[in-house]
């Protein structure tokens, strides 16, 4: 092995090889084979221990040109070969650009989402701006300065998830009311938006649902100015034909306190399954905020009244789409969100 000839009969070999190859990755695994280290140009050079002193530099020079001729030609047949690799697959990748272009599956917004968006548009159109709350809540926002003190009866209507003795998942976005009346000087025309959390679940109820709150403070509200707001909204909202009714409630951080209905937008009042056969609709509670409700909030009453009312997205979004199961909001269900794609 540690002949001149022989190791010529390696250099040949190897480019015999190397110029037969018919892809870059072929190529390399030639290389390997004659260059890598358990190729034989290395089993050459193991060889050089049983040479003596003075054969050795010469033997390894002589490795060294031929391992560097084959590394010059292995180069130069790589760039070839990558080079019409890259040919092939352009011509194979050509793109007809008067083709017509492939349709992509596009989302779209939920319809939870797109009637919550509307409704804040609509308020927007009348004054109203957005304010946000935690959704974890001190039960002092939540309950106490909402006129409902400890053991009172109305806490048992929320259902609530306790976090601890003084915590819980609001139950409803009116916090938001207290804490901007505490953080903001009358007059006030707010909305609160988001999710809130009750342990209930049914075809109409759903364990977290999103609710949107209003909140008017000004000086000589009424009932009249409630009653036209919400008709206004409904009007916006269902469409012009809509009529809005209220009915008598009791709600313990309004006095007096209302239920809203709308007339059915689907039936018109002729009675259909979504009503119940009534022809009308209820979207909501409502009414003149409760004078301890002012003064939790450190606002001064009778100088300033103000009224309140609070309405389900999803429940809106079921009377407008027609939608009968509540539950079938948060199942992800492609056949049924897409019928909402715009």
């Amino acid at each position: 092995m540690s002949q001149s000839t022989n190791l010529e009969e390696i250099k040949t070999q190897a480019l015999e090889s190397f110029r037969g190859a018919k892809t870059s990755q072929d190529l390399y695994q030639l290389k390997v084979q004659f260059l890598g280290k358990s190729g034989p140009l290395s089993l050459f050079m193991r060889e050089m221990k049983n040479l003596s002193p003075q054969e050795r530099p010469l033997f390894g020079q002589r490795v060294n040109e031929v391992k560097q001729a084959l590394e010059e030609v292995y180069e130069e047949l790589e760039k070839k070969l990558k080079r019409q690799e890259l040919e092939f697959k352009l011509q194979k990748e050509h793109i007809d650009v008067s083709l017509p272009g492939v349709e992509c599956a596009q989302g779209a917004a939920h319809p939870v989402q797109v009637a919550m968006e509307e409704m804040l548009k609509i308020f927007s159109h009348i004054g109203y701006g957005v304010r946000l709350g935690p959704l974890i809540e001190k039960d002092f926002y939540n309950f106490e300065a909402l006129n409902m003190p400890e053991g009172h009866p109305a806490r048992d209507m929320q259902d609530t998830f306790y976090i601890d003795d003084n915590h819980v998942l609001r139950t409803h976005t009116s916090p938001v009311q207290i804490r901007t009346m505490q953080s903001e000087k009358p007059p006030i025309r707010i909305i609160a938006p988001g999710s809130v959390f009750r342990c209930d679940s049914d075809i109409s109820h759903l364990p977290m649902f999103h609710q949107v709150e209003g909140l008017l403070v000004d000086e000589k509200v009424s009932m009249a100015d409630l009653k036209g707001t919400l008709a206004y909204f409904n009007k916006e909202f269902f469409g012009s034909k809509v009529k809005t009714r209220f009915r008598p409630s009791f709600f313990p951080f309004t006095e007096p306190s209302a239920e809203v209905d709308c007339s059915c937008p689907l039936c018109d009042q002729k009675g259909c399954r979504l009503c119940g056969h009534s022809g009308w609709i209820e979207i909501g509670g409502c009414g003149l905020v409760h004078p301890n409700v002012f003064a939790s909030a450190g606002v001064e009453y009778p100088q300033w009244t103000g009224f309140a009312f609070g309405m389900g997205v999803e429940r809106l979004a079921m009377v407008k789409y027609g939608i009968e199961d509540i539950r079938l909001f948060p199942e992800n269900d492609l056949r049924f969100l897409e019928q909402f794609r715009l």
